[in-house]
């Protein structure tokens, strides 16, 4: 396990590690992370989702989970009890097709019993490394899958990334996780953080008997948010128990049942985010924080 970075003490060390992170993230395109103002909206099955996504058009993609207290990515991934190698200073991600690469503090653990019982300081340094440490090499996209909630992992994650850099909210329709996704537009904005568009899950299932929609969780939260924020609506993913299927056997739900409806509604969401208009909101929160 990592510890504190005594070489943060040390100016010139400080100054090295600054360097050396800036270089890792420049080789990056655009750095999206997923968000969610509460637990239990699916937020990692969409970002793992979205990530594979986003690799079918051959985009170079990284899926980071910063996920401390709860990784969910190795399991979603299929890649559980896989172990993480080192080149000279660098760590290798999971290489998962090649267009793929993944990274977990899962794959630092000896079983899924495990707990982590950390504090701040050591989250952050812990998140440092996976983004400074990680032989990510050159990406268009690093899909960020963060914890529920405005806490250390994602306010340290977005202060690191740097430009260009973006937040996808994932919510459920019902108005409870439709305020708690309402602060996470908030904590965005305090941190000049651009929202790429709010993810509407788990809304609506088709009854299996008689294909009736049944919206378990009210419908058209997430779109009404959208409106009421000023962000773009990136569309809406209907519940399918194929989701739940795919994800305790480790197999992305995009990939084994592309012609699903809800598939199809994954890769619409990763087709406004690759839209010039979701490019252009990413573009502009970089130029609003005076940087190129």
């Amino acid at each position: 396990m990592p510890t504190a970075n005594k070489a943060m003490n040390d100016p010139a060390k400080r100054e090295h590690e600054e360097m050396m992170l800036k270089k890792s993230m420049a080789q990056i395109g655009f750095k999206l992370l997923v968000l969610s103002g509460k637990g239990g909206v699916g937020k990692s099955t969409v970002a793992t989702n979205l990530a594979v996504a986003l690799a079918l058009p051959q985009n170079r993609v990284g899926l980071l989970d910063i996920d401390v207290h709860g990784p969910s990515i190795p399991r979603l991934m299929g890649l559980e009890g896989r172990l993480i190698e080192s080149s000279g200073a660098l760590i290798r991600p999971v290489h998962v097709t090649e267009n793929l690469k993944v990274m977990s503090i899962g794959f630092l653990l000896q079983s899924n019993a495990d707990a982590v019982i950390w504090r701040g300081p050591r989250k952050y340094h812990l998140i440092r490394q996976f983004l400074k440490d990680v032989d990510w090499g050159r990406l268009d996209y690093l899909v960020v899958d963060s914890p529920p909630g405005t806490g250390d992992e994602p306010l340290s994650v977005a202060q690191m990334v740097g430009a260009p850099a973006g937040a996808v909210l994932v919510t459920t329709p019902q108005d409870l996780a439709v305020d708690d996704v309402r602060r996470s537009v908030s904590f965005c904005n305090s941190l000049s953080l651009p929202v790429v568009g709010i993810v509407e899950n788990m809304s609506g299932l088709a009854c299996p008997k008689c294909g009736e929609r049944i919206d378990l969780f009210k419908t058209g939260g997430g779109e009404t948010l959208a409106r009421e924020m000023d962000v773009p609506f990136l569309g809406s993913i209907p519940i399918d128990p194929l989701i739940v299927d795919s994800g305790d056997a480790g197999n992305p739900f995009i990939q084994r049942y592309a012609q699903t409806e809800s598939a199809v509604a994954f890769a619409e969401v990763a087709n406004r985010i690759l839209s010039k208009h979701s490019l252009e909101t990413i573009e502009t929160g970089a130029q609003c924080r005076g940087e190129e």
